[in-house]
């Protein structure tokens, strides 16, 4: 199996001739792996840990024109676990959600210019959870001097991303959920959600507000027409409860017309209930798209090692559109029952759904020249010649130290900081 695999994905550089005069690189070659190169610092903590204005690698958007620039996504910032229930502790309350443009440079990634994401005023977004009514996700904000944070109704979670023909930028999140067009410079042009309450007044379906809180639509892509804007939610959501879908399987899938507003959803299957989810998704074709799913686990440490971190390739061709057209707060029931109740495959087979299909192109964790050493594998774009790229989630270089603040962010098998970096892997 393993050399079959191997035979169909080669995980080594790829040379390709740039069809561009403004490139000025012929041939490009990508290189098996990139890394951010020296990430200013946002801020040290009391007790000396830095955390760095890293935290691009929620996701990978390719420039069409250029095979050498990326745009990589931080999200909503550092942060970590508070000392209540649903409390977290923000490291930089007035930390602005960002796009980073890196150039690849000698196998290096070089930042060339920060997009800061805006309001449709030109005010800057952060990273606060929403006020209720406009995508509160239940979490209570503190800083690290214990003061309670007031909500937000700029707070974005940023997470999927994509680049458009016409330069704009459109991005998912983890809060409402959020879809949010900006402009090149990152002024918000419309803000989409089941609320009603971002600009241009249109809607997604009412069922994405029980989405699970920090695990809302974490992947976002285009259709190659770039017309219709396909959102993955990273975990079964809590539809209608988190008891009622302790054992639920089922994420969902929306389609998004960009011109007309009309959504379509498809049920898919993730692998088992231990995996994180989907962390991102990037389109082949009109109907055909590359998932990676992932455990929460550091690749090659010594002990509790991540045993999952995969790539599938879905087709939503032939399966059922979920939607309900009374748009009720639980979407469409079947036998009583909402889809993220039927729990698996035999449920929905059961209840006569065909989820999309789904086969697996790519192990991160077996198919790689090297280790791959880190624990988000978050961003996912398709490049020309079948070449995958994959963006990681560094977290600012820190994480939770257990004691409600930041600790360095080591990886076991590095013994290094968490850097973001992106793999280039050839898929056939």
């Amino acid at each position: 199996m393993k050399k079959q695999l191997l035979g169909l994905i080669a995980a080594s550089a790829v040379v390709l001739s740039s069809c561009h005069d403004d490139n000025k690189i012929s041939p490009f070659s990508y290189p098996d792996m990139a890394e951010a190169q020296n990430p200013a610092v946002l801020f040290t903590t009391a007790g000396g840990v830095k955390v760095y204005n890293g935290g691009f690698g929620s996701a990978v958007a390719a420039d069409p024109n250029h095979k050498d620039i990326f745009y990589l996504l931080t999200d909503r910032g550092s942060n970590v676990a508070g000392q209540t229930a649903n409390s977290i502790i923000i490291g930089k309350p007035d930390f602005d959600p960002q796009i980073g443009k890196f150039r690849l440079i000698d196998g290096k990634l070089i930042l060339e210019q920060t997009i800061e994401l805006k309001n449709a005023s030109g005010a800057k977004l952060n990273g606060l959870p929403n006020p209720a009514g406009m995508g509160a996700s239940g979490e209570v904000p503190f800083d690290l001097n214990g003061n309670k944070l007031s909500a937000s109704a700029d707070g974005i979670d940023s997470e999927g991303l994509v680049l458009a023909a016409d330069g704009s930028f459109w991005i998912s999140d983890e809060y409402g959920p959020h879809i949010v067009h900006f402009d090149a410079n990152g002024k918000t042009i419309e803000r989409i959600n089941p609320y009603g309450t971002g600009t241009g007044g249109r809607k997604i379906p009412a069922v994405f507000a029980t989405r699970r809180a920090n695990r809302g639509m974490e992947g976002l892509a285009i259709t190659p027409d770039g017309k219709t804007l396909v959102g993955m939610m990273q975990s079964p959501m809590y539809n209608p409860s988190k008891a009622k879908v302790a054992n639920s399987t089922i994420l969902r899938i929306l389609t998004f017309d960009i011109a007309s507003g009309a959504t379509k959803q498809y049920a898919y299957v993730m692998d088992n209930i231990t995996l994180t989810g989907v962390s991102d998704i990037t389109a082949v074709n009109a109907t055909t798209f590359l998932t990676i799913e992932r455990d929460g686990n550091f690749g090659g440490a010594p002990t509790n090692p991540a045993t999952f971190k995969k790539v599938f390739k879905i087709d939503i061709s032939n399966a059922t559109d979920i939607s309900d057209a009374a748009n009720s707060d639980n979407g469409k029931l079947y036998g009583g029952k909402t889809v993220e109740e039927l729990n698996d495959a035999a449920g929905l087979q059961t209840a006569g759904i065909t989820p999309v299909s789904k086969t697996q192109v790519l192990d991160l964790l077996k198919d790689l020249p090297t280790i791959y050493p880190h624990d988000k594998a978050e961003g996912l774009a398709l490049l020309p010649g079948n070449v995958l790229a994959i963006s990681n989630d560094d977290d600012f270089g820190v994480i939770d130290d257990g004691k409600n603040g930041f600790a360095a962010k080591i990886l076991p098998a590095t013994n290094s900081v968490d850097r973001n970096r992106i793999y280039f892997v050839k898929l056939k």
